[in-house]
């Protein structure tokens, strides 16, 4: 959580209300969700690294933060290569393995669509604080308050949940119960780690319903979440980089509506 809140207030996106964060993703991942091909990936990706270029982070930040997406692109991009539907010419083939033109195409195009939906969603909400987005959430989208803190209060739990952890796993290696049985001792942890974190939402639940959280009715806010002028730019840029993408594929002859009927 402090690693978020160190990057809470650098950067031009950084100061953008977190609601708008979340709806330009939304709005950039919809058409590439609706089709598979190359060219509105690619654009929309293109586009999105002139995004990425305001929001305030380093390249060690941004390699940190997004490794998974880089992992997991191209293993997805590997099994649609060796199991995708073939069509065209056919490169290789063994057992269930087989390359084609179609399922290269597809794999290519998978690549790209991972990397196009997932940066901008990690790279636009490295800069979000957990306070302004439930305030945000609460205030503009006007989501139950219920709802909204008790998912801020669980996500402030995250830390000590991992310190938990770490505290379980010295003191089992303490009584020298850790040494071997890497699984067992997993599972041990876990099992113990589900039992403290119930009895802490028990106990964290029974805190905020004594302080008011759950009381019925309009409840104040301690600071005000606004929603101006950036924040529409925001959504507009977010809007043209989807725009532009689906306009290149139609353009290009590429654009593929995977919910249609071929």
């Amino acid at each position: 959580m402090t690693l978020l809140a160190s990057h809470a207030r650098t950067g031009v996106l950084a100061r953008v209300n977190p609601v708008a964060k979340l709806g330009a993703s939304a709005l950039i991942a919809i058409p590439l969700v609706l089709s598979l091909d190359v060219v509105s990936a690619a654009v929309a990706l293109a586009l999105e690294c002139v995004l990425f270029c305001f929001a305030g982070i380093g390249w060690r930040e941004f390699w940190l933060r997004t490794w998974p997406v880089w992992l997991a692109a191209p293993l997805t991009a590997l099994t649609i290569a060796l199991y995708g539907e073939p069509s065209g010419t056919v490169y290789a083939e063994w057992f269930v393995v087989r390359i084609s033109e179609g399922s290269l195409t597809l794999a290519a195009a998978t690549f790209l669509r991972v990397l196009a939906v997932a940066l901008p969603s990690v790279v636009l909400f490295v800069t979000v604080d957990p306070t302004d987005l439930a305030d945000g959430l609460a205030q503009i989208v006007r989501l139950p308050a219920r709802f909204v803190l008790g998912g801020l209060a669980g996500l402030r739990m995250v830390g000590l949940f991992l310190d938990d952890w770490r505290a379980l796993e010295l003191a089992r290696r303490a009584r020298g119960v850790a040494d071997r049985g890497r699984l067992r001792r997993f599972l041990g942890m876990a099992f113990a780690l589900l039992v403290l974190s119930i009895r802490r939402g028990a106990k964290l639940s029974t805190a905020m319903e004594a302080r008011g959280f759950g009381a019925p009715g309009a409840r104040t806010w301690a600071r005000e979440s606004r929603f101006g002028g950036r924040e529409w730019m925001l959504l507009a840029i977010g809007l043209a980089i989807s725009a532009a993408a689906v306009v290149a594929a139609v353009l290009a002859g590429t654009w593929n509506f995977i919910l249609g009927p071929g």
